[in-house]
């Protein structure tokens, strides 16, 4: 402190009052933070692998997932960092806040094709076994399941058709009679 006094450099004062070597020590709290966050990735990866693989995954979907699970905690760990490094709660929570939107943009078409299954599966104007035809597509209705509907065509190839697609265009059922047009939506 007599140093300090007599105009010499004083830690303390600079750690306290948000100096130089306060933002530094920041800096190297953030990236210790990441370094976590990398070795927390690799183990829970290959935690997330492992249990892909006791419930018999395939081997490129289990590569997949420990990637994707890998990248989430990295992501998760930059924003963790970053938030130290510049000592701002604002950065984590914009990390939180850009990962929410970039799920619910991704999930966008999942959920649509969920809903509007939940929808062809209770209103039932199409049911196994019945032909349809729409949009260039048509064949013999072997599986109606909550996203998607299964269809076999002329030629033996099973379709995948989302649920959203038949909920929201013109299908034509041909094996009732007549054939009767159900309206989308």
């Amino acid at each position: 402190m007599i140093a300090a006094a007599r105009g010499g450099y004083d830690l303390s004062h600079d750690l306290t009052t948000g100096g130089p070597a306060r933002d530094i020590l920041f800096v190297i709290i953030g990236l210790v933070v990441l370094l976590a966050f990398i070795v927390a990735a690799r183990v829970i990866a290959r935690l997330a692998g492992e249990q892909l693989l006791k419930r018999h995954v395939r081997g490129d979907m289990v590569v997949a997932g420990r990637r994707v699970v890998t990248a989430l905690v990295i992501v998760i760990g930059i924003f963790a960092a970053l938030g130290f490094a510049v000592e701002n709660t604002n950065v984590p929570l914009f990390g939180l806040l850009l990962a929410t939107v970039v799920a619910a943009l991704g999930l966008q078409d999942l959920l649509r094709d969920y809903v509007s299954g939940y929808y062809v599966l209770l209103e039932r104007h199409i049911r196994v076994g019945d032909h349809i035809s729409f949009g260039g597509d048509d064949g013999v209705i072997t599986d109606v399941r909550l996203r998607v509907t299964l269809l076999r065509n002329d030629q033996g190839d099973v379709v995948v058709v989302p649920n959203s697609e038949l909920f929201t265009k013109p299908v034509t059922i041909r094996s009732r009679g007549e054939a009767t047009t159900a309206p989308p939506g």
